[in-house]
């Protein structure tokens, strides 16, 4: 059985590799380490099909170690026990580069357990991840390591790989293989950011594709489409590409960009996440909209409900309504600013005893000399409203809230402004 074609056609030289500019570029620091032939420990971090496993395929041929290969879904301590014990024999003379595909399924045990080895440099580790390192490595890992971050590769830096590899499939089956650079792009754009995916799309659009009475095979933007399908989106619900989404998603609601806000919401729709899509609208309504809006929070409540209701894909068109208003909204976090403040003063225990006035008693003991609740009913004075306290006396003159300089809440300024003789500033 042969191995894919992502395998086969494996870049062996740092020139062969495609993406990754900002680390592999001409006096790139990665780069730059890579020829100096002395290795730090390192973890690369970012999307699967970026390079992470090929670079450290290279790097143990550029600086003549031997590669050991483990993944921490299945790997175990006495794996690691394994490899150290090659240190010193014929099958390791100059060192061993580890390389430990996704470090985050280890348990903390376990990655202590390398750090006696890579302390001492007997092993040079490289660890990569899908996951945020700062998250899911262990620290002491990380302050003995060099952090890499690599980035999906773009449409255009893909094309050239894929057209290598219409090359490569076209000698390897020894037929005529047709196709365009458009063809090509289109391969890339739908490989999203993965170049291994990409890879992956050629070999079954020639594998898909009959041949001619000639034998040989034209790939036309048909053939691509019907190969790709729903294959070309990348979104892991319970990864950094998950919370990177809602981010950007609320995000640039708050920025009142709406055509970006839809992009993002499209994003969570086609990954199945409407849980996620709904809930962000539902929190940037009364986040970020607030109180120069007001009327906004039921409204979004409305299409979120509708939404729920319908399921995907339906779901897509009250929850695009419910994104477009948000967005093109006027904005305020007047309200989000003040509870948050209050919270912190609580939290502090900065409070006091409730001023008597507002006490939900209805008796007063012997020993009080001034009876009285002395409450004062709004609802009994002009504009209904009276001054008395309401603050604890710990907190005279504290103030949460801040008029914002929308039209709505300067409304309400004014208005209070008028009734209370400008003693509410």
């Amino acid at each position: 059985m042969a191995s894919p074609l992502a395998d086969r056609l494996r870049p062996e030289q740092l020139s062969d590799m495609v993406g990754q500019t900002h680390l592999l570029g001409e006096n790139m620091p990665l780069r730059n380490i890579v020829e100096s032939g002395t290795l730090p420990n390192m973890i690369f971090y970012g999307p699967s099909g970026t390079g992470k496993t090929t670079l450290a395929r290279i790097i143990a041929k550029t600086t003549d170690r031997t590669l050991r290969k483990l993944n921490g879904t299945n790997a175990s301590t006495a794996d690691i026990k394994e490899i150290v014990g090659e240190l010193g024999t014929l099958a390791a003379p100059n060192g061993i580069l580890l390389y430990l595909d996704e470090i985050q399924y280890f348990n903390k045990k376990q990655q202590q357990s390398l750090l006696e080895y890579i302390e001492n440099g007997a092993i040079t580790l490289i660890a990569s991840t899908t996951e945020n390192p700062y998250f899911y490595v262990y620290s002491a890992i990380l302050s003995r390591s060099t952090v890499f971050e690599f980035q999906s590769v773009t449409p255009e830096e893909i094309a050239p790989a894929v057209k290598r590899a219409f090359l490569f499939l076209q000698a390897e089956q020894q037929i005529t293989i047709d196709f365009t650079d458009e063809v090509c792009l289109q391969i890339a754009m739908c490989a999203g950011g993965d170049v291994r995916k990409s890879l992956n799309f050629a070999e079954l659009a020639v594998l898909a594709t009959k041949p001619d009475e000639n034998g040989n095979k034209q790939i036309t933007p048909e053939a691509v489409t019907a190969i790709t399908g729903n294959n070309t989106f990348r979104y892991d619900r319970a990864g950094d590409e998950h919370y990177d989404v809602i981010s950007a998603f609320q995000k640039s609601m708050r920025g009142s960009d709406p055509d970006a806000a839809l992009h993002y919401l499209a994003r969570l729709l086609e990954g199945g996440d409407l849980p996620s899509a709904v809930r962000r609208l539902m929190v940037c309504a009364c986040e970020d909209v607030g109180l120069a809006y007001p009327q906004i929070i039921p409204i979004v409540k409305a299409a979120c409900d509708i939404a729920l209701a319908v399921g995907l894909p339906e779901a897509k068109i009250p929850l695009a309504d419910a994104v477009v208003l948000v967005a093109t909204s006027p904005k305020s976090n007047t309200a989000h600013d003040a509870i948050f403040a209050a919270c912190e003063d609580v939290q502090k225990g900065n409070y006091g005893r409730i001023p008597r006035c507002l006490q939900n008693m209805h008796y007063d003991g012997a020993d009080n000399k001034n009876k009285g609740q002395f409450y004062q009913y709004p609802h009994d004075y002009p504009n209904r409203w009276v001054e008395q306290q309401y603050m604890p006396d710990a907190l005279l003159g504290k103030q949460y809230y801040h008029f914002g300089d929308n039209r709505t809440e300067q409304a309400a300024k004014a208005y209070w402004d008028a009734v209370k003789g400008n003693t509410d500033k």
